[in-house]
């Protein structure tokens, strides 16, 4: 019976349709797609060697790199499942996600080789001659281009079904352990799909990756141009200077990019920003944060005739909805109407019932896109469903036309005197001053409130607590204005890898200073 090809199947038909297209691309190498197909061929007869079955898991700890997409190929094209790791994190937390995935193989980065020899004796999986590394010899390590040099470049035999686990991906915990999401090969055929459709990507664009690729927006909006047969320029996630982001997009005519609030920022205010030809650009995504009026604004008139889409989505749900071009300006601080293919969103009560037009409740969908289950977790698994529903946590409202409103995280949530207090409505009104770089809102412990609403604010200049509080006077309501406002460098805001604000982190941070 015919099936969808996943991504490493499909690498075989682009091969023929696309010979003198270059798939992959940095600053060094460029592959057409019958080169990287032959390279993906050669890593996959590699990992078998080694005694891999289908099912077992690879956990890489790697940059934005060629490797890391030959690795994501390899997997999908032999059956055997990706563990990408936040190269951020710390040894022990690096330790957590390769043994609770059960890893039988690690791929590394040289500049990681010191934390992963650190943990080694930890992790009982992994056997000796199953370590990889990228980017020179080291002891203990097989070097990647002479692991893969000797192989067989010949397609493998290896049956992978739809259904079958591709990625499992740890949650970059916002509220807490991260959860591994495990994600099947037709959830993300599914994603590259419909959201050609969506975006109307196809063959001709270049996709310039910068989003680090253990992150699942660099999974959905990198790989879906090598699904359709475009172009991928892969850029160091740790490496982001504007000046030199323009000069790619000058010199590669680069049509599509994928970037948070932070960037764009960078970009509108780079001593460069004028002087480089940027009118290959296309489309733009934001996301993972909500853009203000300004910098919109700011990215319509600096990328003369882009189009602008943001989009709502999860690890574990997919893309969500999407704002498209057109309702930018007209539904400001909307996340869009539902993506294509998702079945349908629902915005529940804590009873479960669906909330009238402009009332706050829990956001659920379900569709094609959606994650399988969290890794030996079925509680947690169980706790984020209703029925076929999921929820990544996030509050919701809907307007009359139909258009969603993300309100806040359910835990992020501030109760002051009883009344509840949403950061995200505090943190917008903040953040339209010209002072204000960037804000996160919490509650921190108050003896006659409950809890005192906080703005830990990222300054943009010369600005005080009298100002914050002033900006936020008669244009709100006196319980949600901040009792107290905490200043911060850009470089102390606790963030997730794709950008958002851990504020979970930053509660604990200063409840533990007015507790010591």
């Amino acid at each position: 019976m015919a099936h969808w090809l996943n991504l490493g199947q499909i690498l075989k038909v682009n091969a023929k349709k696309f010979p003198n297209t270059i798939a992959l691309k940095d600053s060094k190498r460029a592959l057409t797609y019958p080169e990287l197909n032959k390279r993906v061929n050669k890593l996959s007869h590699s990992l078998l060697s080694l005694g891999l079955e289908k099912g077992d898991k690879v956990a890489v700890l790697l940059e934005n790199s060629v490797e890391i997409v030959e690795v994501y190929l390899a997997t999908a094209k032999t059956g055997l499942i990706i563990v990408p790791i936040n190269f951020r994190l710390v040894g022990k937390d690096i330790e957590y996600i390769a043994n609770h995935s059960d890893a039988q193989a690690f791929i590394v980065h040289e500049e990681f080789t010191t934390t992963v020899d650190s943990i080694k004796p930890t992790l009982k999986n992994i056997h000796a001659n199953r370590y990889v590394v990228v980017g020179g010899k080291t002891n203990g390590y097989r070097e990647y281009e002479e692991f893969i040099e000797e192989s067989s470049n010949t397609e493998v035999e290896t049956s992978v079904n739809p259904e079958d686990t591709w990625a499992l991906l740890y949650t970059s915990g916002t509220t807490g352990t991260p959860k591994g999401a495990v994600r099947s090969h037709e959830s993300y055929i599914a994603f590259y799909l419909i959201n050609a459709v969506d975006f109307g990507f196809n063959e001709h664009d270049i996709c310039l990756n910068i989003m680090p690729l253990f992150h699942v927006n660099s999974t959905f909006f990198t790989f879906i141009f090598l699904y359709v047969g475009g172009s991928v320029y892969v850029h160091p996630a740790r490496s982001f200077k504007a000046e030199e982001i323009l000069k790619i997009i000058e010199g590669e005519k680069i049509t599509f990019i994928s970037l948070i609030p932070t960037h764009y920022h960078l970009i509108l205010t780079a001593e460069e920003a004028k002087k480089c030809d940027i009118g290959s650009i296309k489309k733009l995504l934001c996301s993972s944060a909500p853009v203000t009026e300004k910098m919109k604004k700011d990215i319509i008139e600096f990328f003369p005739g882009v189009e602008l889409y943001e989009g709502y989505g999860s690890t574990e749900a997919g893309i969500v909805t999407v704002l498209k071009p057109e309702d930018q300006m007209r539904k400001l601080g909307s996340i869009g109407f539902e993506s294509l293919g998702t079945d349908y969103v629902k915005i529940l009560d804590e009873e479960g019932k669906e909330v009238g037009v402009g009332d706050v409740g829990e956001l659920f969908s379900r569709g094609p896109m959606l994650f399988d289950e969290y890794y030996k977790m079925p509680d947690k698994t169980k706790a984020s469903f209703r029925g076929e529903w999921f929820s990544a946590g996030d509050l919701a409202k809907v307007d009359e036309e139909g258009f969603y409103y993300l309100v806040d995280r359910k835990d992020n949530m501030i109760i002051t005197g009883g009344e509840h207090v949403y950061p995200s409505e505090v943190e917008k009104v903040i953040c339209n001053h010209p002072g204000v770089f960037d804000v996160a809102c919490i509650g921190l412990p108050d003896e006659k409130w409950g809890e005192c609403v906080t703005a830990v604010v990222i300054p943009d200049g010369d600005i005080d607590e009298k100002t914050i509080k002033d900006c936020c006077r008669g244009v709100m309501a006196g319980y949600k204005c901040p009792k107290q406002v905490i200043f911060i460098k850009a470089e102390d805001m606790p963030r997730t890898a794709s950008g958002k604000i851990l504020h979970r982190v930053l509660r604990d941070r200063y409840k533990s200073r007015m507790e010591g």
